[in-house]
């Protein structure tokens, strides 16, 4: 799709099987959904609120005492953790997924969002393989930051072991991104280096401003 196109970093496909990227595709499309859904576990609870009663009403545990995120995996029973494997085994089993079958493209007979004309279709599931990509960056950057910080929206307040605080009441600290460092060049949390790259950025800055 653009504005790629067909993007292969990884060269899996140079070998030009159609059978290895049709295999590809299938297990791309069913982590993409999966991804999607979990994606959306972590964002509904916390938006919507979560079911009202009793998760497990044996240990008196209700579905607002599970916290959202990561947390969550220790408070759910052994049994709740038994009925979401055997329903993933269900939906691995229930419809045949070998090579050319209609379950191989991701078709399992759900048509509550199609489309009427194959234009309309084609555009809808090439949107499901670009959002399920989304998903699939989101719901990895949601687990590192929950990780990191204990918190399902990963509160940056509850990191406190981050090098980056030696840089936080710096000059061009400010909302709303805070101390934003995408590449990890500040992690070593060296001042020096900071003071040095800081230098740089802004005789780059004016230089930059005058032209």
């Amino acid at each position: 799709q653009a504005p790629v196109g067909f993007w292969d970093p990884a060269g899996f496909t140079k070998d030009g099987s159609q059978e290895n990227f049709n295999r590809r595709r299938q297990t791309e499309l069913k982590h993409g959904r999966i991804a999607m859904l979990a994606t959306m576990g972590y964002i509904t609870p916390e938006v919507a609120g979560k079911w009202p009663g009793y998760l497990s009403p044996t240990l008196g545990l209700k579905f607002s005492d599970v916290p959202n995120g990561l947390a969550a995996i220790s408070q759910v029973p052994a049994a709740g953790w038994a009925q979401i494997a055997l329903w993933g085994a269900y939906c691995e089993t229930s419809q045949e997924q070998g090579a050319g079958t209609p379950g191989a493209a991701g078709d399992f007979g759900w048509k509550v969002l199609t489309a009427s004309t194959p234009e309309a279709k084609t555009s809808k599931l090439a949107a499901e393989l670009a959002n399920g990509r989304l998903a699939m960056m989101a719901i990895i950057g949601m687990f590192f930051q929950d990780g990191l910080t204990g918190s399902a929206w990963g509160d940056w307040s509850l990191y406190t072991a981050s090098p980056l605080r030696a840089f936080e009441s710096e000059t061009g600290v400010q909302a709303p991104v805070g101390f934003w460092d995408p590449l990890g060049l500040a992690a070593g949390g060296n001042m020096a280096d900071f003071k040095r790259r800081r230098e740089v950025e802004l005789k780059h800055g004016r230089v930059a401003m005058f032209a």
